[in-house]
This record gives structure tokens, sequence and C-alpha cells, in this order.
């Protein structure tokens, strides 16, 4: 399975991912959402940033999914995982996550810059911040 994980630009997180620094890529939501059940080790994450081009690709090497927790273990998943999220601190983190109920941890490895290219992300809403498909040529322009 391949993915397409749309970055927010400001926060500067593809190069993070390329140097190794970010090792994991966290969604937060308050309802279940792409990449939740959709996503496994051995699967492709290609990413962009929210309208630019795709720039960089990595290989999944573990998914983490938590629900429903409580403060005191969104706290300790902060705590756990925050500098490999690369989240510029705890509280920030715990302020971003609040009042979300799901979160999922992608582990990333083989990080790579790769040829940039579009893609069509008809069908699948404007704001999606992330697209899963069986191969990513389906969304390649």
């Amino acid at each position: 399975m391949h993915h397409v994980a749309i970055m927010n630009k400001k926060w500067k997180l593809i190069p993070k991912i390329l140097s190794g620094e970010k090792t994991i890529e966290s969604r937060w939501y308050v309802t279940r959402r792409s990449p939740w059940n959709a996503i496994s080790a051995g699967d492709t994450v290609y990413f962009k940033d929210a309208g630019e081009r795709v720039t960089a690709k990595a290989d999944v090497e573990d998914v983490l999914q938590f629900e429903n927790y409580s403060e005191k273990e969104l706290r300790a998943i902060l705590k756990k995982y925050g500098a490999r999220i690369c989240f510029s601190s705890l509280e920030t983190a715990f302020d971003w996550c609040a009042g979300k109920k799901y979160c999922i941890l992608v582990f990333l490895k083989n990080p790579k810059s790769i040829t940039p290219f579009g893609i069509d992300k008809t069908g699948f809403g404007n704001a999606c911040a992330w697209i899963a498909v069986k191969n990513i040529s389906q969304l390649k322009k």
C-alpha cells in the first residue's frame, strides 16, 4: 500500500524526516480517519507539503494506534514518542493533541528525497491530509 502524507509547510518537517531527526509521523484525530487501520509495516509513505509536489518517501517500519486515551495516557505517549515526532515541546504537543480521541504513530525508516511529482487529489477532498492507495501511480499527474 502507498500513502501520501500532506504536511504543514510552515513546520518544515520533510527536511527533518530526510535528516533522520523525525522518525515518527503522527496523526491525531477526533474521529477515525485515514490511515487508521489502513497502514502497515512494509507500506511506503510519500510526503508533500500542502500546495507543493511530492518530494520524499520513507518505508513504514511499524504502526501504533491509540484510541480514547486518558490525559495521563496522552502525556505518556507524548513523553515516550514526542521527540521522535519532532514536537517543539511536550506542552505544545499536549495543547495540539488534547481533545483528540485517535492517535496513529507511523514509524519511518529509509527516508529518501525523490524526483518531485504532482498528484491529483480528485475524489479525496480538498482538505484531506492523508491519502491511501494501492499504488502511487494512481495519483501521479
